[in-house]
């Protein structure tokens, strides 16, 4: 055991226990002529569209509700339609981006509103008693006047159909037959439409309760029974065609949309490469990172061997208490580099404003790792955990490994880019793209390993690790939802190829499919920071900007699919009919 004394000496000097002190006279005040610049047309546009969007989705807020879809799908035909009448020629590069932007986000609605149908219509004969009950909620929600007795009945025959469902489930083929009655993303989406369902019927049922005493005294005992009903259906859907999570088997709620509904969201990124071509594309880079864990594996003396060079940096891991000074060193260890090298510049403000919480034990079994933006949240066990759990948190959130994580959180990371999304065409946070907030983040773990940041090769292994993760996302997400790759192989790759503890992997999957993120979140990571290194080389390396300017130009200029912010770092004026082409790969 280490003395008091001499570790809290090497902490002190391995990792500061505070921010370097801002100089007395540093401005927090940016450079106002920023401010003096030529109005642009579409940001007006587009928060004209949001706010009439906003204002439709809090009225038309039933599930699966009829009403809901014609509404928004009016809605988004006449925006559409509207958007051919802009004086289009007449802009200049921003408000081009924001036009082609907004009409490539509407067309992407309208896809989603058909492909949404299809979905429910898959999952309707697990659900037979569901449409009658929607279009009851969405009838109050329509402020129809409702008829007690009326609604009585159909509570009471919408439960005789959850009761021949149930014995027709009982009765059928589960999980573990040769032919299930249903497949388990069809019985996952059946789950979310009774959840949703039960959901819109308790608001239902509360909104008329004590205060409509006719329809109460009609319906109290039959909304009792049905809500019940549904319940134990439910749990036995779960049981019998979704299965039990078991060491051998993942329970997940995602709902694999695809390849055509992946091809779908590829449009929306303007990504011109099929699933296919990004999975194969994520095989070399996966293979790359491989040969440079062998590399730093044999410099640590174990040869090939990178699982037993792995195992020995996962324990090297800071002791009880000691996790945030850790992330405070590495966050002011990032800034200095930075600033030394002119990479990017970092107003004022951003580099006071980010703060430090811990994650909860139980946020920690989805998200076993970092979180960050404005706030890094660092992952670390607490003493109610058991003996297990507190080894592999400590282990999967060893300093090498965190090194990278930090950066991609704080600065250059996620809270330098949304404190500038913020300031900077703020209208494009409606275009929310993975590939451009995952890909900047990762763009500079890449960079920075490009440029020796990591000299030792455990700091190698720790940042290739997440690398490879980045990459093993790619294939396992794409292939999770064009059905070739389940939970459990998804698992099992992040084990094997990537080197994560097993339950960490487990709570990877996990979060990467329980509903939370796009389909195409988890490809965003690598595919933007690619896209990213491929402007560099085309922009910066080539002499046309510098990489400051580079990296300057891309956060003032909001969020964007990466194919728009090339084009605007090289001053395109494109077309109305404009359509992504760019193989960066």
């Amino acid at each position: 055991m280490r003395a008091p004394l001499l570790l809290a000496a090497a902490l002190a000097a391995a990792f500061p226990c505070a921010l370097a002190a801002p100089a007395a006279n540093t401005s927090m005040i940016p450079p106002l002529a920023h401010f003096a610049v030529q109005a642009q047309a579409m940001p007006a546009v587009i928060q004209r569209y949001q706010l009439d969007y906003a204002s439709l989705d809090h009225k038309y807020t039933v599930a699966n509700g009829v009403a809901r879809e014609a509404e928004l799908g009016e809605f988004y035909q006449q925006w559409r339609k509207a958007l051919d009448g802009l004086p289009f020629d007449s802009y200049g590069v921003e408000d081009r981006i924001d036009y082609v932007m907004l009409r490539n986000q509407i067309d992407f609605e309208l896809r989603e509103l058909s492909a949404r149908t299809k979905r429910y219509a898959e999952a309707a004969p697990l659900v037979p008693f569901a449409r009658p009950l929607i279009e009851l909620a969405e009838a109050r929600r329509m402020m129809r006047a409702q008829n007690g007795q009326q609604a009585a009945a159909l509570l009471q025959a919408s439960l005789a159909t959850v009761k021949q469902a149930h014995d027709a489930l009982l009765a059928g083929a589960d999980i573990n037959a040769a032919k299930p009655m249903a497949s388990r993303s069809v019985a996952n989406r059946a789950l979310q439409i009774i959840a949703t369902l039960s959901r819109d019927l308790k608001e239902w049922h509360t909104y008329y309760e004590g205060y409509d005493p006719t329809l109460s005294w009609w319906v109290k005992r039959p909304y009792a029974d049905l809500d019940k009903a549904m319940t134990d259906y439910a749990a036995s859907l779960k049981e019998r065609l979704v299965g039990k999570e078991s060491a051998q088997r993942l329970n997940v709620t995602g709902d694999p949309i695809g390849r055509d509904g992946l091809v779908s969201a590829l449009q929306r990124e303007m990504i011109p490469y099929t699933p296919e071509e990004l999975m194969a594309l994520a095989e070399k880079e996966l293979a790359w990172g491989e040969a440079e864990l062998r590399s730093a594996a044999a410099e640590m003396g174990y040869g090939n061997d990178w699982h037993a060079a792995m195992e020995k940096v996962k324990t090297m891991y800071v002791a009880p208490g000691e996790q945030t000074a850790m992330v405070r060193g590495l966050a002011q260890e990032a800034v200095d580099y930075l600033d030394a090298n002119k990479l990017v510049t970092i107003p004022e403000v951003a580099r006071r404003s980010w703060r430090m919480d811990m994650l909860s034990p139980e946020a920690q079994l989805i998200s076993p790792f970092f979180l960050g933006g404005d706030t890094i949240l660092v992952s670390y066990p607490t003493d109610g955990m058991t003996h297990e759990q507190k080894l592999m948190t400590m282990r999967g959130n060893n300093p090498h490994f965190s090194r990278a994580t930090v950066h991609h959180e704080l600065i250059p990371g996620h809270h330098l880019q949304m404190f500038m999304a913020d300031r900077y065409q703020p209208q494009r946070r409606a275009f929310d793209s993975p590939f451009f907030v995952e890909g900047w983040a990762v763009y500079w773990e890449m960079l920075l390993y490009e440029r020796k940041f990591a000299v030792k090769p455990e700091d190698r292994i720790g940042m290739m690790f997440w690398r490879n993760h980045r990459a093993a996302r790619i294939l396992f997400s794409l292939g999770f939802h064009m059905g070739k790759i389940t939970p459990e192989q998804a698992v099992d790759m992040l084990i094997k190829r990537v080197g994560h503890e097993p339950d960490n992997a487990r709570a990877e999957v996990r979060r990467s499919f329980n509903g939370d993120y796009p389909p195409l979140y988890q490809a965003g990571y690598m595919i933007g920071a690619l896209q990213l290194r491929a402007m560099k080389r085309e922009l910066v390396d080539t002499g046309k900007m510098s990489l400051l300017d580079f990296h300057d130009q891309i956060l003032m200029g909001g969020m964007l699919p990466q194919e728009l912010v090339r084009a605007r770092l090289k001053g395109e004026t494109i077309p109305r009919d404009f359509k992504p082409g760019w193989r960066f790969y």
